[in-house]
C-alpha cells in the first residue's frame, strides 16, 4: 500500500567540504513543489543547487538544477519509489565546498540525503476514498447512520425530503461491502445516487 508522509523531516550531511541539506515532505502536485523549491532559494541564497524530486502520480519530476544530467533529481527519485511513497517531495539544498565530488560522489551524497531525512519520518498510509449518496426511508435513516458510524464512513450531507437522502465518504476498500450489507438490510429500499469519485 502507498504511503505518504506526516510531516517535513530535515537532514544535513557534510561531504568533502560540500554541505547538502535535505528535506522529504508531503506534496500533492507540482505547482505547490515548485513554490517550494522557489522559497528554499530565497532562503539560501548562497547555495549553487536545489535539487528536487517529486512523486506524485502524474505530476512526478526530477530536477538535477545544473549538477550533472542523472545524479541528482533521478536518484533523489529513485530513493522515494524504493520506500513506496506518493505524493513526497524531496528537495537537497548544496552549498559547494570547493572540492568536485565526481557522478558517483554526487549521486551517493543526494540519494543519502534524502535517505538519511526517510529514516525519521513518520509514513503514514494513503487511503483512496469513495464518495456515495442514497436515498432511503425515514425508518432506514437510523441503521443508515449506525453503518456508516462503524465503518468510519464520514458523513457529508443530509437532507430530509419526502425520503431521507445521504451523501458520504469512506474508504475505498470497505465501500462494497458496505453497499452490499446495506442493500441486504433495506431489502430493496435504497436508491444509490450516481457514483460521485
Amino acid at each position: 500500500m502507498a504511503q505518504t508522509l506526516a510531516g517535513p523531516v530535515h537532514s544535513e550531511l557534510i561531504i568533502k567540504k560540500s554541505r547538502f541539506i535535505g528535506c522529504v515532505q508531503p506534496m500533492a502536485d507540482r505547482a505547490s513543489a515548485q513554490k517550494v523549491v522557489a522559497e528554499l532559494w530565497a532562503q539560501h541564497p548562497g547555495a549553487r543547487h536545489v535539487c528536487w524530486a517529486l512523486l506524485a502520480g502524474g505530476q512526478s519530476a526530477a530536477v538535477d538544477d545544473g549538477e550533472p544530467s542523472g545524479t541528482a533529481g533521478r536518484p533523489m527519485f529513485e530513493v522515494l519509489r524504493h520506500q513506496d511513497l506518493d505524493g513526497v517531495l524531496a528537495t537537497v539544498v548544496r552549498y559547494f565546498g570547493g572540492v568536485k565530488l565526481g557522478a558517483g560522489g554526487l549521486v551517493r551524497a543526494y540519494t543519502d540525503a534524502v535517505a538519511q531525512a526517510l529514516l525519521t519520518a513518520t509514513k503514514v498510509p494513503i487511503v483512496r476514498l469513495k464518495l456515495l449518496g442514497c436515498v432511503a426511508p425515514y425508518a432506514l435513516e437510523g441503521l443508515l447512520r449506525r453503518e456508516l458510524e462503524a465503518t468510519g464512513a464520514s458523513l457529508l450531507d443530509v437532507r430530509h425530503d419526502q425520503a431521507v437522502t445521504l451523501r458520504f465518504s469512506l474508504a475505498e476498500e470497505v465501500a462494497i461491502e458496505l453497499v452490499a450489507r446495506l442493500n441486504e438490510a433495506g431489502q430493496g429500499r435504497l436508491l444509490w445516487l450516481e457514483d460521485e469519485t
